[in-house]
């Protein structure tokens, strides 16, 4: 475990749940790209689907938990206005949604 501990600049147990957390976010946050990819493929066209801005969320919300944590606050503005922007697109498409029904 000391290694591991090494590797990824933790000193407790706590902290390493953390990082862990913070991964999880980024990987998250990496995949809405892949989504976003595929999509754009099968479409032959640049298109954004619906699960881009749900991973946007999710991975910005987590990693908005990590930065808060970290006490960062350039990555904690960052995210804040990131999860800002994706709510917004959320709160767009539900709106349109409704209105078409």
């Amino acid at each position: 475990m000391e290694r591991l501990f090494a590797i990824l600049h933790v000193e407790s147990w706590v902290e390493f749940w953390w990082v862990a957390f913070g991964l999880l976010g980024q990987l998250m946050f990496t995949g809405r790209f892949i989504v976003q990819w595929i999509a754009s493929e099968k479409a032959r066209r640049s298109v954004v689907p619906l699960a881009f801005w749900y991973l946007s969320m999710a991975g910005g919300l987590i990693l908005l938990a990590y930065a808060i944590y970290r006490r960062d606050p350039v990555f904690v503005l960052g995210q804040s206005l990131g999860v800002f922007v994706y709510t917004r697109n959320l709160w767009l498409i539900y709106r349109a949604g409704r209105a078409d029904a």
